[in-house]
């Protein structure tokens, strides 16, 4: 079903100078089977893994990952996110070195040894693909990105990036953090007048699409205040 929506919302991609392919999970059996399932799309390339419910935000974030990426390139090694939280207890708990070498990651432990929760953005090299076929299901019958992270650490291969005061991380998996997370979009978007992850002005700046194609886009959404920013940001 989800899948669907973003096959309507997005289609091939081709509007805004993507090429966009989709795989459905045919049943919840954990977030490592996505390596599994992709096997063939993600090829000889390494690849990045960002659950659907997080949002990230932060000036210099696009800079976190071209490092994290060049990590990964150069010295094959996973990078994982984390953010601090007053909660730990509440979440996936890295225990990492001055070096940003991970020693440890604790699911929802009583006695944390950090307050940094790892979210849901990770980065792997290319063999990640063999791991996930490689690691047994969890007592609750899913392939867990955990179990993944768990034979990187074995290897002592695993490093985390931490995302720092300025940056902002919202989880929406309930009702109430999505209510949170519109407030706090509908904020930043009022004050700066800036739309946040305005993927046809992100294709545009980059140079995917053209000043025309924009425009097209824009006349193709109707009336609405947000055709009326993509004409803006054409026009300046």
């Amino acid at each position: 079903m989800i899948c669907k929506t973003f096959k309507n919302l997005f289609g091939d991609g081709s509007q805004i100078g993507l090429n966009l392919s989709y795989a459905e999970q045919p049943s919840p059996d954990g977030l490592a089977q996505a390596f599994i399932i992709g096997e063939k799309f993600i090829g000889e390339d390494d690849v990045c893994l960002v659950l659907g419910d997080n949002i990230f935000y932060g000036a210099g974030f696009q800079k976190l990952l071209e490092a994290s990426i060049k990590t990964v390139l150069d010295e094959k090694r996973p990078v994982l996110f984390g953010y601090y939280v007053e909660d730990p207890k509440r979440y996936g708990v890295a225990n990492f070195g001055s070096d940003g070498n991970v020693l440890a990651i604790e699911e929802k432990p009583l006695n944390p040894k950090s307050n940094y929760a790892v979210v849901g953005l990770y980065f792997y090299p290319n063999n990640v693909v063999k791991i996930a076929k490689s690691i047994k299901p969890s007592q609750r019958g899913e392939l867990e990105v955990t179990s993944i992270n768990q034979e990187y650490l074995n290897r002592s291969s695993l490093k985390l990036q931490i995302l720092s005061r300025g940056y902002a991380w919202l989880d929406t998996g309930t009702h109430e953090t999505i209510t949170e997370a519109t407030e706090f979009v509908k904020a930043i978007e009022k004050r700066t007048s800036l739309k946040i992850a305005c993927i046809e002005e992100i294709a545009f700046k980059m140079g995917w699409i053209n000043k025309k194609d924009l425009l097209q886009l824009a006349v193709d959404m109707g009336k609405s205040s947000y055709a009326d920013y993509l004409k803006a940001i054409s026009e300046n």
